[in-house]
């Protein structure tokens, strides 16, 4: 089981999964296209959070509660739904501010306080979108070798799930419109960047459907909208409320950070040496990663840390680089680091543990493995850590929770056949009654058994003792 070494950042930035198409009906908001990408970073999910947690506040939800997923995609796009708010890498490098993005990320959960995606049985007819996939480590995520889980469901997440597709009308999008200003008022922000974007994509009516963005199909523009937005935000006490300092750096760093991964020959132009600005300093430090040239890459992320030897993302790109160009003992100082700045970032803490279990030592594998086992208990629901998790099993000698492990991974890519095979595999192995059988048991029962396969557990007891799903 195990795997050649390799950098998760790396595999994921390179391949673009293809996502599961599903429809959870109640969930709405925006169509996204097969075949994007869902991305994890923990600095740009940060950022993302802090940008839209005063919006949920407003709308009186939790914004603890809220799951963001980022989603790879060359439409500008997002969506709101109950725990998660989803958007496009386009949106944000479209977006000129914080105010900007915030103001589209308003509208959706203008949608989504006004019930927008629970009227309609159309929601429920009309398509399907991608689905959360919590992967990876770094940046993009995407699960190498698993064509089959590529288009599964995961069932298991208490927040991944799709975002149903539908054509909103135009009375409805204004309405949207009017909850996302009020939401922005209401939580001390302008409402002047959801009427400026929406004002830049104008022109969108007059282009022919295919050559329109997906999100303005979705969200038809007219100026009688824009204008009556406009009219709207600029009477609002906070209108003119700018963006505080630390936000818009914030800003500018996730569009070069994303530039730097997405588009790096692109960006060494667009960032060129003579830009001293942390953003696109950053930029070209990845995008020199990204190009295959570890070298400079290194050089520019030592000068960075040198000014800000706090940053935990500039330890776990270091680490990153160093471990995707086989300098895996170099790694996992900066891996340490990272998370020793950043103890609840699990992501980083899945970087780590698959560097430790990289290394030849019985020990760095037991460790690699227990920072794993911390990063599941922050989310369960992590395919990657799982898959990491079950080849540190299997180098350590642990065949039943090794595959236990693979069984875990399998069942959060929703692939339930093989997730049943391994999960009855790993009950051949581990002790009867133990957590991990039981588990393992668990898995079985929830992934389609066959009739023989329930009877078989059946007369053992072990129906009676698992618990219902």
């Amino acid at each position: 089981m195990a795997s050649p070494v390799r950098s998760v950042l790396r595999s994921s930035l390179a391949a673009a999964l293809a996502i599961s198409l599903v429809l959870r009906p109640g969930l709405a908001v925006a169509q996204f296209t097969p075949g994007d990408s869902l991305i994890r970073d923990t600095e740009i999910e940060d950022i993302l959070h802090r940008d839209v947690a005063p919006i949920f506040s407003a709308a009186g939800i939790d914004p603890k509660g809220i799951q963001i997923v980022l989603v790879g995609s060359k439409e500008p796009n997002a969506a709101a739904a109950p725990g998660v708010m989803m958007v496009t890498t386009a949106l944000i490098l479209e977006s000129e501010n914080p105010n900007e993005l915030q103001g589209v990320m308003a509208h959706e959960v203008g949608h989504l306080s006004g019930g927008h995606s629970f009227r309609s049985g159309e929601y429920a007819r009309a398509g399907t979108v991608p689905m959360i996939l919590t992967m990876g480590l770094g940046v993009l995520a995407a699960i190498a070798g698993a064509g089959d889980a590529a288009a599964g469901l995961i069932a298991s997440a208490p927040m991944f799930g799709a975002l149903g597709a539908a054509g909103y009308g135009r009375e409805q999008e204004s309405r949207a419109d009017q909850a996302g200003a009020t939401l922005l008022e209401k939580a001390g922000l302008s409402a002047r960047g959801l009427a400026e974007f929406f004002d830049k994509f104008r022109y969108q009516e007059v282009f022919a459907q295919y050559r329109r963005f997906k999100y303005f199909i979705d969200h038809p523009l007219s100026s009688d909208r824009i204008e009556a937005l406009q009219n709207r935000v600029a009477a609002l006490p906070h209108y003119n409320a700018k963006d505080p300092p630390e936000a818009l750096s914030e800003h500018e760093i996730m569009k070069a950070k994303l530039d730097g991964f997405i588009n790096p020959q692109v960006s060494l132009g667009k960032y060129d040496e003579k830009d001293m600005s942390y953003p696109a300093r950053y930029a070209r430090a990845i995008a020199y990663y990204q190009l295959k040239e570890p070298d400079k890459a290194l050089k520019r992320v030592d000068a960075l840390l040198a000014e800000q030897p706090n940053n935990p993302y500039l330890w776990e790109l270091k680490g990153q680089i160093l471990f995707e160009f086989g300098r895996v003992e170099e790694a996992e100082a900066p891996q340490r680091k990272s998370v020793e700045l950043k103890p609840d970032g699990p992501l980083l803490r899945v970087n780590l543990g698959q560097t430790l279990i990289a290394l030849s030592s019985r020990s760095k594998t037991e460790e690699g493995i227990a920072e794993l086992k911390k990063a599941l208990t922050q989310e369960d629901d992590n395919a990657v850590a799982w898959r990491i998790l079950a080849e540190g099993y299997d180098k350590h000698g642990d065949e039943g929770l090794a595959r236990l492990a693979t069984a875990e991974f399998q069942y959060n890519v929703g692939n339930m056949r093989q997730a049943r095979e391994f999960a009855i595999r790993a009950r051949e192995r581990l002790p009867k009654d133990s957590p991990g059988w039981r588990r393992a048991t668990d898995i079985v029962l929830v992934s389609k058994p066959t009739p023989d396969e329930v009877r078989a557990i059946g007369r053992e007891g072990s129906l009676a003792s698992s618990p219902a799903h």
